[in-house]
């Protein structure tokens, strides 16, 4: 009992003390209560309505906020520059992606209860055994959380003992991610090829076109995304982040006194990939489809790009700025499509030169800067 309440108390004052942490909670309890009122409980033509389309769309930037949040983890506090970690996002997708394919059964284009579409259109005579267990959500919700987590724990456990570190294993996570999407792109393989995984119907039972369950995906995206970034914050704030920050800056010396480097690395890479598999997971039945794109290296940097933008070791930041740079991504590509590319491009110069810490570094500059300007205005007051 006694530790049941230290844990909470200590868990409490964490979140206290990060404020940025309780605006972010705050507002994605804010979305939690009142978008699905403001898309369900009112009509079309009432001017507080949220559309299901903007339901959908401010579901998947948060699920690549909890994307960005898995990287600011492992890149942010450890240094580990992860180029490819898309990876992980898209293994969760597939993993989602079987399981509601499964589901599709004889209402399919081929009405082949058995076989997803694009097998029958392969000429595939039976469902491979990888597919087995998909047809049903707990087996396909473990896998979301075990074949990402196992894909990480098995490249750090070779990479981290031996030492790989830097642009060294920038380079090998990204030749990762291109080896999956080389991979995924072949049929032989029985993941749709170039096409992916489409065409879904519904989830447990629920018609994914139906706005209560669009509603529901994002709530739940909101949801895990909170308690994604509590449960990282606590671990930072606890001796193992203050570890892993020692790691980062300064990893030699930490090894020297004992720590065990190699293992703190490993495990938060693979809390990571976790956590990156499960917003994978949730994104695929809200956009509808899950392709080998989602392996592209360009997805996992501009992902880094989220990051940097939002400010490094911050978490919050990380969520900010997935968030930032999808909707100028939506409203560039919708308006200017050709320029996007520039536009992202020299944001990131822009903060590389300018913004090394973010925008949650130019925040805290601001923050560190107001005191003596309110001690002087105080000190001329009493003069």
């Amino acid at each position: 009992m006694q530790k049941s309440s230290f844990f909470t108390t200590t868990f409490r004052e964490t979140l206290l003390r990060d404020r940025g942490g309780a605006v972010l909670l705050s507002v994605l309890l804010l979305l939690m209560i009142f978008i699905p009122l403001l898309n369900l409980g009112t009509g079309v033509d009432n001017p507080l309505h949220v559309s299901t389309y903007t339901v959908t769309l401010l579901g998947k930037y948060l699920c690549f906020a909890l994307l960005a949040l898995s990287l600011d983890l492992v890149w942010g506090y450890c240094g580990i520059l992860s180029l490819g970690h898309g990876a992980f996002f898209a293994l969760g997708g597939y993993a989602m992606g079987m399981y509601l394919m499964r589901q599709i059964g004889d209402r399919g284009v081929y009405g082949n209860a058995e076989l997803p579409d694009f097998m029958v259109f392969l000429n595939w005579q039976e469902l491979p055994w990888y597919w087995y267990g998909f047809d049903h959500f707990w087996f396909a919700a473990l896998m979301v959380v075990l074949i990402p987590g196992a894909l990480a724990f098995v490249f750090g456990w070779l990479a981290f003992r031996s030492r790989v570190t830097g642009v060294y294993l920038s380079i090998i996570t990204q030749a990762l991610t291109y080896a999956l999407m080389l991979a995924f792109f072949r049929n032989e393989m029985g993941f749709g090829g170039n096409n992916g995984l489409t065409d879904f119907k519904d989830i447990l039972g629920y018609n994914l076109q139906q706005d209560g369950t669009r509603v529901t995906l994002f709530f739940l995206s909101a949801l895990l995304l909170a308690l994604c970034y509590a449960l990282s914050r606590y671990l930072m704030n606890a001796k193992f982040g203050r570890v892993i920050v020692a790691i980062r800056d300064a990893e030699d010396r930490a090894r020297f006194i004992g720590y065990r480097v190699e293992n703190y690395k490993l495990w938060l890479f693979t809390l990571a990939a976790v956590i990156a598999g499960i917003a994978g997971a949730l994104y695929v039945p809200q956009v509808g489809i899950i392709n080998p794109g989602e392996f592209s290296p360009l997805n996992s940097i501009e992902l880094v790009v989220w990051v940097a933008v939002g400010g490094r070791a911050t978490l919050y930041g990380a969520v900010a700025g997935a968030g930032i740079i999808n909707y100028a991504k939506t409203w560039f590509t919708s308006i200017l499509p050709e320029v996007w590319l520039f536009a992202l491009g020299a944001l990131f110069v822009i903060v590389t030169l300018f913004l090394p810490d973010g925008l949650a570094g130019l925040l805290r500059r601001r923050k560190t800067a107001a005191p003596p300007a309110a001690q002087s205005q105080s000190g001329e007051a009493a003069a």
